[in-house]
């Protein structure tokens, strides 16, 4: 049997290099790992003694939404690891949606933290990337110094959810019947048309966007989401997390809005912290706001630290 030449097995395909070149303000060199029997591909940047900070981008996203903000915290001494999710950036993306399950975007990051043996990580989460950060914080804290968290939160399927975002499941519902999503016009449209092109990189065609088009629909909305036990549990830890926990959400997102209140009322390592409102910023806080906020790193480790 033969195969398009951009599927390294069948029913996993990854996006040819060519795609990514000159894409504007991202030059990192590329390091990639094993997770999961799927390539990952890693930013890493700064001193690779230097304390970890880990940046997960979330959906429909991938690494290069952190490229602002990679080389001034790399700068003030510290190692950047910002990878892109197994269906996104860089790393292979499984053709099946039915891959991207919850539990295996959290059973990526994991083994990508155990393969690099990281330790005392300070973790930078949005979005997907705090459904899944915080999980795999709260279950292996061993691992964990402290977290930053921007426009993003651990739904465990009791509560209400947001308008914007019951909005934005059911755009994704339609999309995803499709089986199509204008990543860059989600991601970009904002920031000008190179920025649409660069998020759209990733992606060729259709083919390659399981990812993006499963995980709005894997939120947990309800107790009985396979993933609502879990974070369950994971909010537990959050509960006792006395490690230093800093929110930085912007003014203008009708997705996560006044979610940070929760985690500066519940989880212990939040009081006493200068939590921060990142003005003039939508969802995507990193693009519109990335300096602004990698100063709010370089600040919060300095004085944790």
């Amino acid at each position: 049997m033969t195969f398009q030449n951009d599927q390294i097995r069948p029913g996993v395909l990854r996006t040819p290099d060519s795609q990514f070149q000159n894409l504007p303000g991202y030059d990192f060199a590329d390091h990639y790992v094993n997770v999961l029997d799927y390539r990952m591909h890693y930013v890493d940047e700064g001193n690779s003694a230097g304390r970890p900070v880990l940046m997960l981008h979330g959906e429909p996203t991938w690494s290069y939404l952190y490229r602002k903000m990679i080389a001034p915290v790399a700068d003030a001494g510290h190692r950047v690891i910002a990878p892109d999710l197994i269906g996104f950036g860089k790393s292979d993306k499984p053709a099946e949606i039915s891959t991207h399950t919850y539990a295996f975007h959290v059973a990526a990051i994991k083994e990508l933290i155990e393969e690099l043996e990281l330790n005392n990580i300070i973790l930078m989460c949005q979005d997907w990337g705090s459904l899944i950060g915080l999980r795999v914080a709260a279950e292996n804290p061993e691992r964990f110094a402290g977290i930053v968290l921007a426009n993003g939160g651990l739904p465990k399927g009791e509560a209400q959810m947001s308008e914007g975002f019951m909005r934005w499941r059911g755009q994704a519902e339609q999309m995803q019947k499709a089986g199509d999503m204008p990543i860059g016009v989600i991601a970009g449209r904002d920031f000008g048309p190179e920025i649409v092109a660069a998020y759209d990189a990733p992606f060729p065609d259709a083919r390659y966007k399981a990812g993006p088009l499963a995980m709005p629909l894997l939120v947990p909305i309800s107790k009985d989401d396979p993933a609502s036990k879990a974070n369950l549990a994971a909010w537990e830890v959050l509960k006792s997390w006395d490690k230093p926990f800093l929110t930085a959400f912007s003014d203008g997102d009708p997705i996560t809005g006044g979610g940070e209140r929760i985690f500066q009322r519940l989880v212990p390592g939040a009081k006493n912290q200068q939590h921060v409102t990142i003005e003039g910023a939508g969802h995507f806080l990193q693009e519109a706001k990335g300096e602004e906020l990698a100063k709010v790193i370089n600040q919060f480790i300095a004085a944790n630290f």
